[in-house]
Parts: C-alpha cells; structure tokens; sequence
C-alpha cells in the first residue's frame, strides 16, 4: 500500500504536475462569472510558479543540500564484501520492448560498476531493483542489469539480482534477505547523490551494517551552482522534481518508520 500511495502522491504534487494542474483549474474558472476573478489569480500563479522553477536557481537549491550530504569514501575500504546498487537506472517500460535495455539519466549507478568490480575482483555484485513505476511494465530491473553486466564481462558467479523490489525501502528488506549480512561484512552502497541520504536512512532502519556509501549521478557541480539558473524551462523543472521527489520522500520515510533519521547524516 506504502509503494502505490506514495506513487499517486507524488504524481500529484511534483511541482510541474501541480503548476500545470493549478493552471487548468485556473482557466476552467475563467468560464464562470463567480469564479473568475480565483481563475486569473490561479493562473498568474501558476505561470509565475512555472517560470521561478524552470529559469531559476530553485532547483539547484533544493538540490545541493542532498547531493553535498555525503560524499565518496577517500580512501576506499581495502577490502568490501558486496557493491550494492540500487534499481532507478533502467526503464522497465520501454527495456522489454526493445533490443537492449533502456538507461534512465541516473546510468552511472551502473556504469561505474566495471571500475568498482576491477578494484574488487572478489567482491559480489548485487543490483537491487524489480518494477519501480505503476503503470506499463515491461520487464524487470534485474533482468535489465544482467543483461548489461553480462555486456561488462562481470563473472556471473558474482552477480546477484534482487528482483522483487519497488523501492528503497524494499531494496533494503529484499537485500537483506539474500545476503544476511554480518557484523565486521562492509558494503560499498552505489545510489544517486540525490538519493544517497534516504537510501542511508533506510538501509541503516533495516539493519544494515558496514554501509559504505558511493554516491554517483550528480546533477550539480557543487556550491558554484547554487545561484545558477536554468536556460530551458524543462530543464529546472526537471531538476526541481526530482530534490522535491527526495525531500517528500525523507519525510514520508522518516515519518513512516522507514529511516533511521530525517535528514541522515555521514
């Protein structure tokens, strides 16, 4: 129930949907003499709301704060007993459809992987990830990603692929349970900037132990960001739902039990 309410909330109040909606709303108003005058103030908003969160610096600011919360190890752990790597990189709609698998704008969580499995030759490869979104399915995550670490040459006696989950939360539950992980065991955990906090928080509430986080996948070059804006209008809106999609996702996991802290920390 967890998954398919927060899907159906989201869907509702990512910034660009909301703007857009509060638009239409606006403009039906227009057509009753009553409402008109709520219509034109909806629809000014509305615009003006779509024009800060697509040419402005809003989106990189919502952004840093995920993204500078934790860093790449230095040094690397000597030694790591598993490279988990969260599902989001691959489209399940379009992957089954076509040739080869489709990559989503987050593929670093899988390219890096040939250069992590290189500096850790005995270390299991684990992919995390089964059908992330609601509607059109095709395939699986993991199914995708063997596909693409057979491409990569990985020994396939390593690989692990976990392929029921749908979200962090399950990621962890569902790893956990294939890897039963043990005191003095270290993880190298390889997720999105973004989403590196939330990821922690939640493998951390499971019962994970020995996380070590790798976060790939950013979108911001750091502090030099923090004031620059957007030239398309998509692109901030892009940006802007996806630190709004993690802050909203903080919460609903903190608040449901599902993180070890609101805001986790290194």
């Amino acid at each position: 129930m967890f998954f398919y309410l927060s899907k159906l909330f989201f869907m509702l109040v990512r910034p660009s949907n909301f703007l857009v909606l509060m638009l239409l709303v606006g403009a039906f108003a227009l057509l009753f003499s009553r409402t008109r005058r709520i219509g034109r103030g909806l629809m000014i908003a509305a615009a003006l709301g779509l024009a800060v969160a697509g040419y402005s610096p809003l989106a990189n600011l919502v952004l840093l704060p995920l993204e500078n919360r934790f860093s790449q190890p230095d040094p690397l752990p000597e030694q790591v007993d598993a490279i988990i790597v969260l599902g989001g990189a691959i489209d399940t709609v379009v992957s089954g459809a076509r040739p080869y698998p489709a990559i989503t704008t987050a593929g670093e969580r899988l390219t890096v992987v040939p250069e992590l499995a290189r500096r850790y030759p005995q270390a299991r490869i684990v992919h995390t990830g089964g059908q992330g979104v609601l509607f059109g399915n095709t395939t699986t995550e993991a199914v995708a990603a063997g596909r693409i670490f057979d491409g990569f040459g990985l020994d396939p006696a390593l690989v692990v692929l976990e392929d029921k989950s749908r979200n962090t939360w399950e990621n962890a539950m569902e790893t956990r349970a294939l890897l039963r992980p043990k005191e003095g065991e270290t993880y190298l955990l390889v997720t999105s900037a973004m989403h590196m906090p939330r990821a922690m928080g939640v493998f951390r509430q499971a019962g994970w132990t020995g996380l070590v986080p790798y976060p790939v996948d950013w979108r911001t070059r750091g502090d030099e960001d923090r004031w620059l804006g957007f030239d398309a209008i998509s692109e901030g809106l892009t940006r802007l739902d996806l630190g709004v999609r993690e802050w909203i996702g903080l919460v609903a996991y903190w608040a449901s039990g599902r993180s070890s802290a609101l805001f986790p920390a290194p």
